[in-house]
């Protein structure tokens, strides 16, 4: 009797690359099926199970194991052979592409998404217009047409009666009061687990961090305040959101004015934004709430700076707890405001410099300058 046809004894590289090409899917949908072919192999899977598991012949399956043994991860790119191309009139590729990209409960089909295995099937068995085309050519077609697999894109519209009038409020105050305007936001959670990012390092090596961690220290959030007339931006960590953080934060805002004139928050329509007790010291404090529409939190100045918060504080970090993460935070924040980039601070900062350069002497462009007056 002859020996069942599995793949011989993977390396450990070879198991992982396999692996990772069946867990992401990322690939061709070729590689991904040759690569679960000998995935299943290696773990003892019989042909007949993995030809019914891919969904192919089994001497293709047999082909497959036969070519890894041969030449190892290269048998996962196949050499195609060349022959006629089926040829398909004008109106059948139309035709093609029209059912791809139409869903297919429309057409009555029981799922909401083609597979190319699907379409392919029910091309050859549509009512009245029978189209014969293989797998790979059908993806040939669509490719060539521009139809490619996609994520479905979703969005939320804001269903806030007052919208308008609450981004002309918003858009309103900072034309005409950039310096007494200020946002308000919370930023988190922030958990306590090694969180993958970006670096420069050599190609194809990167720096590692470890995967496994245990959620044993809580989370807290990011109560930011960002000033734009002085382009500052501040905050304190704390356990939960809530009325009471909320108001604490409002009343730092506050602080950064203290010449008792009127300022303008801008802030999300948040259930801890709009308490009874933070409406009724905002009118004590001469402090306008100007509220972001509902779905509409992009219309918060703070929420541009928020992004780099992320990128270089918590992106590629494996902080031990949340006071060494709140250290880094108020680190970045202290940097970040020491260069801040804002026109109206480096006007300040040139001026500044133009100043210190006349009151030495220093020559600029060839020229000594004059002594200030």
């Amino acid at each position: 009797m002859a020996e069942p046809v599995r793949v011989c004894r993977l390396t450990d590289q070879e198991g992982q690359k396999l692996q990772q090409i069946v867990r992401r899917g990322s690939t061709s949908s070729v590689r991904y099926r040759r690569a679960m072919m000998l995935l299943a192999s290696a773990g003892g899977n019989r042909v007949p199970v993995i030809a019914q598991l891919v969904q192919a012949d089994e001497d293709t399956v047999r082909d497959v194991i036969h070519r890894f043994n041969e030449i190892g991860l290269a048998c996962l790119d196949p050499r195609w052979a060349g022959g006629r191309p089926r040829l398909l009139s004008r109106d059948d590729e139309d035709y093609v592409v029209q059912t791809a990209t139409t869903r297919p409960t429309k057409l009555g089909q029981p799922f909401t998404r083609w597979s190319i295995r699907k379409l392919a099937t029910y091309l050859r068995r549509v009512h009245g217009r029978v189209i014969r085309i293989g797998r790979e050519a059908l993806r040939c077609l669509l490719r060539r047409r521009g139809i490619t697999f996609q994520r479905t894109k979703t969005w939320k519209e804001s269903p806030d009666p007052e919208r308008d009038a609450k981004l002309d409020r918003i858009e309103h105050v900072l034309e005409h009061f950039p310096d007494r305007v200020f946002a308000f936001d919370e930023f988190g959670p922030l958990g306590i687990r090694p969180i993958a990012g970006s670096c420069w390092a050599k190609q194809g090596k990167p720096d590692r961090l470890p995967a496994t961690y245990r959620r044993t220290h809580g989370v807290t959030y990011f109560h930011g305040c960002y000033s734009v007339g002085d382009d500052r931006l501040w905050g304190v960590n704390r356990r939960r959101k809530g009325t009471a953080n909320t108001l604490a934060a409002l009343k730092s805002i506050r602080a950064a004015r203290p010449d008792g004139a009127p300022i303008y928050v801008i802030l999300d329509n948040l259930s801890a934004h709009t308490g009874v007790d933070i409406r009724r010291w905002a009118e004590k404090k001469k402090v306008d709430l100007c509220f972001t529409p509902t779905y509409a939190s992009w219309a918060n100045p703070i929420e541009a700076h928020f992004g780099p918060l992320r990128q270089f504080t918590l992106a590629n970090s494996n902080h031990p707890s949340h006071p060494a993460q709140t250290r880094v935070l108020h680190r970045y924040l202290c940097w970040r405001n020491t260069n801040a980039r804002h026109p109206d601070v480096l006007a300040a900062q040139r001026r500044e410099r133009a100043r210190i350069r006349s009151e030495r002497g220093i020559r600029w462009g060839g020229r000594p300058l004059a002594p200030a007056a």
